[in-house]
């Protein structure tokens, strides 16, 4: 899987979105890496969050765009240093344990189908513009560590807003 070269880039490599009877379900993958303070944190025991924000709006020529969904995702990274794992949990379901860091990167890289939306949340046959957006979110960060992350680059991990059309099925 390529990589993105920046430390502090995360690069939307894929995303779509997908309807089924569920609803409508984002499929995406991201390339990033930690840089040597993030992951010197996560070694030392520092949970990262890193959260996913899709928005869905109608273009409409009379008013303000139509917001029609708008919803985040956050995963948990964390090291147990007394088992020596790595866990992830995703959205604030079940946590799954990897042995290797690379292990528990590779879940929030290549996430699951997101459910976004219900059936019938966007009416069918209208174009939508998809703004999609994905980084390590130092709100959930220790207050401490906090203090420094906003103001040190080296905390700083995001992607560029990836903008796409879809037609609703």
């Amino acid at each position: 899987m390529p990589r993105a070269h920046a430390a502090d880039i995360v690069e939307i490599t894929r995303a779509y979105i997908e309807s089924n009877e569920e609803g409508y379900k984002l499929a995406a993958s991201y390339s990033f890496d930690l840089n040597h303070d993030l992951d010197d944190a996560v070694q030392h025991g520092v949970p990262l969050y890193f959260t996913t924000e899709i928005e869905l709006t109608r273009p409409r020529w009379y008013w303000f765009d139509e917001k029609a969904i708008v919803a985040r995702q956050t995963s948990r990274l964390y090291y147990n240093v007394l088992t020596r794992q790595y866990h992830v949990s995703v959205g604030g379901s079940v946590q799954q344990s990897f042995p290797t860091l690379d292990d528990a990167l590779f879940l929030i890289r290549r996430p699951s189908r997101w459910l976004v939306a219900p059936r019938g949340a966007l009416k069918v046959g209208q174009t939508y513009n998809v703004t999609l957006r994905m980084g390590m979110d130092r709100d959930y960060l220790p207050k401490p560590i906090q203090v420094n992350a906003f103001n040190n680059s080296d905390w700083r991990l995001a992607s560029n807003k990836k903008t796409f059309l879809y037609t609703a099925e």
